[in-house]
């Protein structure tokens, strides 16, 4: 896991705030995408991306031959936290035009992807991600599937007995201890009820195509990179909205859990937008 060091040292380079400035106009961009216009050599480009991955800052996904790098604002929010809160922000300024940017309008994007680092073994991650018992410290909910290729999955809510299930909600990939996908959960009239939204509100949600979540494990040292991805959104979607805020929460309760043996204070509810 990248160190503070490291974060300050890759956005102290006006080059490498750039490439971040272009993630954040568009997330998800190949080499290629992200050399174009930037009159930098691809190889220029390549090593400043290397140094941004070490830190954290960019994470990259790989579909089928394609590396696309996305930005991950994890680093700087713990930033954030830890300076910028405690410190006048003129100390920061190297800071200033990526924060900005992180404090406009969401980027226009039609996926989420998000990275961080947690202080366990890929077992122990999977075990969390798939059992009733785990999900239910850290999400609120349970997750009850076998967990092969193929197979349905039931929602079980922690308010009034809900469980949410139908035939396209189904296991995508399951390569134990490395990657799991499965398509998101139906928003039932009985979610919504459980929730508070409004019939018209679900409505909405439901009209809008089935999304899918990806979990890429991989070991990293003493440490395990958890990278989530959740795409299948169309431009504007008010559920990519939603899951843009709740995965934070969630994934900062999983870390903690598996961490110090226990949640967040507050168990979070599933990623879900406001209405």
């Amino acid at each position: 896991m990248a160190n503070v060091d490291e974060v300050f040292k890759a956005l102290a380079d006006a080059s490498r705030r750039r490439l971040l400035d272009r993630l954040n106009e568009r997330n998800g961009q190949s080499l290629r995408e992200l050399c174009a216009g930037l009159g930098m050599a691809r190889q220029s480009v390549s090593k400043h991306l290397a140094v941004l991955e070490a830190a954290n800052l960019v994470t990259t996904v790989w579909r089928g031959r394609e590396k696309l790098h996305y930005l991950n604002a994890v680093p700087i929010n713990a930033i954030a936290g830890r300076w910028i809160r405690r410190y006048d922000r003129e100390r920061v300024r190297a800071l200033a035009d990526l924060k900005t940017a992180l404090e406009q309008e969401p980027m226009t994007t039609t996926e989420f992807v998000y990275t961080t680092y947690i202080n366990t073994t890929p077992e122990r991650l999977w075990q969390a991600l798939t059992e009733p018992s785990f999900t239910q410290r850290y999400w609120g909910l349970s997750l009850e599937s076998d967990w092969a290729a193929g197979s349905a999955y039931t929602v079980a809510l922690d308010r009034d007995g809900v469980r949410i299930a139908h035939p396209e909600q189904v296991v995508l990939e399951s390569e134990p201890y490395r990657r799991l996908s499965y398509t998101w959960h139906t928003f039932t009239p009985e979610w919504a009820q459980a929730y508070g939204f409004s019939e018209e509100f679900q409505a909405s949600l439901a009209a809008e195509p089935r999304s899918k979540v990806t979990f890429e494990i991989e070991p990293a040292g003493p440490m395990v990179k958890l990278t989530v991805l959740h795409d299948g959104f169309e431009p504007g979607s008010a559920v990519l909205d939603g899951i843009s805020q709740g995965w934070p929460a969630i994934l900062a309760s999983l870390k903690t859990l598996l961490e110090t043996g226990e949640p967040l204070p507050s168990p979070q509810p599933e990623p879900a937008p406001a209405s």
